[in-house]
Order: C-alpha cells, then sequence, then structure tokens
C-alpha cells in the first residue's frame, strides 16, 4: 500500500509521555482543567512561535497562533471569514481538499463538464516549470500553495515565492500558504515559511500540522498563523484585518484542542522531541529514496522523494493514470494513487507515498522493479 499519506510509524515518546501526563493531572482536583483557551494553550502558541519562527528569524507573536485539530480542517475553516464573490486559484495538480471545501462552501460557479468549475483559476504544474506555477497574468483574491507540495514533492525557491508574494500584494490577493511538509526539507536554500520572504506578513495565511512531523494522524493537532497585519477588502472598498475576525470564528465555533493532544504537542519541541521527530523523518525518506530508486531502476521519470515523502512518477508510455493504477495493482498487487485524482495535469502521472514501514518500503521496491 503506498496510495494515501497516512503516518505508519508509532509516536514519539516525548509526546506520549507528557500526554499520560497530562491526563494523570486532569484525574486530579488540583490540577485538573476544563474548557481551554479557543486560540490554544499559551504553553503550545508559546513554542510554536519560538521554535518554528523566532529561532529562525521570522517574526510571529504567540497570538498570531491559532491552534487546530489539523490543517486540512483550517482549508475549510478559513472560509468561514471569506466571502463566496472571491476568485479562487489552485496549482493543478493540487491537493483536492482546496478546491471541494470551496465548492461546499458555494465558492467555485457551476461545474463544467470537464469536471473543472467556472470560479476556479486553475494554475498547471508541469515538469516544465518543475511543479512551480508563475503568478497569473490576471486578477485574483485567493490562491493556494503548498510546499513542500502535495502531491508532486516539489518545492519553490525563495525567488519563486517572492514572486507571489509581489502578486498578491499589487493585486490585494490573500495565499493560502500550506506548510504541512516543512520538517522533509532536506536542501539549504529552500524556505521553510512564506514568512521567510518580505512582505508577506501583509498578505498571507500559512498552515501547518504536526501530522506528518509528529505522526499525529490519529492524534490531531496543527494550526495557523494569521498575522495582525493581513488586511482584507470588503465589497464596498474597505480595509480590515482578518486576524479579529478568525479570532471570532474560533471563539464561537471551537473549544480548540484537548489539553493532551496540546501537551503532546509541545514536546515534539522538547530536546528529546526533536531527535525522535527527526528520526521518523529520515525513516520516511529513507523509504522515499529507495522507492524513487527502483522506479528509475526500470526507466520511469520520477519526481519529488527529496525535500518530501512523495515521489510524482510519470506513467509508462502510452498508459492514462488509471490504466497505471491498475497495472500495478493488478501486476504487482501494489496500490499507488492516479494522478487524475489530484487535477487534469495529473494525468499522465501517479503518486507513491513513502508512510511505511521500512520492510513494506523494500518490498515494493523489490515489486516495482519487476514491473514490465
Amino acid at each position: 500500500m503506498c496510495g494515501i499519506g497516512d503516518v505508519t510509524e508509532p509516536l514519539p515518546r516525548a509526546a506520549v509521555e507528557a500526554m499520560k501526563q497530562a491526563v494523570e493531572e486532569l484525574g486530579h482536583r488540583e490540577t485538573f482543567r476544563g474548557y481551554g483557551p479557543e486560540q490554544g494553550y499559551e504553553f503550545l502558541r508559546s513554542a510554536i512561535a519560538q521554535n518554528d519562527y523566532r529561532d529562525r528569524n521570522i517574526e510571529v507573536a504567540d497570538d498570531e497562533i491559532f491552534v487546530s485539530d489539523g490543517s486540512k480542517c483550517d482549508c475549510g475553516y478559513i472560509l468561514d471569514v471569506l466571502g463566496d464573490q472571491n476568485k479562487v486559484a489552485v496549482p493543478d495538480p493540487v491537493y483536492p481538499v482546496y478546491v471541494d471545501t470551496n465548492v461546499m462552501a458555494g465558492h467555485t460557479g457551476h461545474s463544467r463538464k470537464d469536471g473543472s468549475y467556472e470560479g476556479i483559476l486553475y494554475l498547471p504544474c508541469t515538469a516544465e516549470n518543475n511543479f512551480v506555477p508563475d503568478p497569473p497574468r490576471e486578477h485574483v483574491d485567493l490562491v493556494y500553495l503548498c510546499f513542500p507540495n502535495n502531491p508532486t514533492g516539489a518545492v519553490a525557491s525563495r525567488a519563486q515565492l517572492s514572486r507571489w508574494v509581489d502578486y498578491a500584494r499589487e493585486h490585494d490577493a490573500l495565499l493560502l500558504f500550506d506548510a504541512a511538509y516543512e520538517a522533509y526539507i532536506s536542501e539549504q536554500d529552500i524556505p521553510h515559511s512564506i514568512f521567510e520572504v518580505p512582505g508577506a506578513r501583509e498578505c498571507a495565511i500559512e498552515l501547518r500540522s504536526f501530522s506528518k512531523n509528529g505522526g499525529f494522524t490519529g492524534v490531531r493537532c496543527g494550526f495557523t498563523v494569521l498575522p495582525k497585519s493581513v488586511l482584507a477588502r470588503t465589497e464596498n472598498g474597505r480595509r480590515l484585518p482578518l486576524h479579529p475576525l478568525w479570532q471570532r470564528r474560533w471563539s464561537t465555533k471551537s473549544n480548540s484542542v484537548s489539553y493532551p493532544v496540546q501537551r503532546g504537542a509541545e514536546a515534539l519541541y522538547s530536546q528529546q522531541g526533536r531527535k525522535q521527530v527527526r528520526a521518523l523523518i529520515d525513516h520516511y525518506m529513507g523509504n522515499a529514496k529507495l522507492l524513487r530508486a527502483a522506479a528509475a531502476d526500470v526507466g520511469l521519470e520520477a519526481f519529488g522523494g527529496v525535500n518530501a515523502p512523495y515521489i510524482w512518477v510519470k506513467t509508462s508510455e502510452g498508459l492514462t493514470s488509471w490504466q497505471m493504477f491498475d497495472q500495478m495493482l493488478r501486476e504487482l498487487n501494489v496500490v499507488i494513487t492516479p494522478g487524475a485524482g489530484f487535477g487534469a495535469q495529473g494525468e499522465g502521472y501517479f503518486r507513491i507515498s513513502a508512510f511505511n514501514s521500512r520492510e513494506n518500503a523494500e518490498e515494493v521496491a523489490r515489486r516495482l522493479r519487476g514491473l514490465r
């Protein structure tokens, strides 16, 4: 199974012990806690701001962080404070949640016969542009960017992200930057955060998650960074900060994440937690190296797998994504994800996930080398 991007390895012990201790605290009157802050406990927001941002010389205040049950959920939640007349742009191929949440919120207009939507501008990501789209010439209001990218494994350079920030400031657009896989970046010059780019604090929101670095897919914890300097525009042209609207949304619709889970997330920043997270990432990227090499050995053109736990592979000549899926399943008994499921530009590709045990990854690599 190399399809779904779910982690397979146990939680870091630092997080396990912290959550056990937190549950024990809730069992005693002296240390019991009820409702927590809707935005997240200060201890976790402070750890995030210091370790993920200020230690990298990135300006982020504790109260600009909103703790949630995951970045996937935040993709939908953010639409609660954005209007339905916004023109939306998404990369193609793309993580389907970006499109589907806008469809469910009524922000995309009518669907076309090819499955696309009138209200969405699709930005082609191809091998020719290294799967990193350029800003469009036309105006859009909301842009989704994900780097390191799911599904292609591509990363954006500082210069490429700077062009997007320049575009957003010129067009009064909002960048929604999904950095769920930033911990997998291995190359030195690749930005880990959109806020490393000057001007981004005026036009960007960043989504992050503990799912893929700390193995929290079943525990559920992530966060959004929304700078107080990000301004939105109303229909009559009035400009106002998004931060208080987002804060109001959280205080109305959420009680944040449970205390034990937030203590577990905090523990990932401890000395032992960092070592254990690093071991998880090294494990999955070791799988990626094996799987990418196996694809190359049978003549398949492979991308990604260097700064992200996904390998984006061109199908055998003449095969569609679903035909390749059928061949892999029938001949090798291996499940991959057809690229067409990520958009029109994904046709002719498939995604291999490195989230697996080493034993399974080695077996998949062995079977791949038997592909005819």
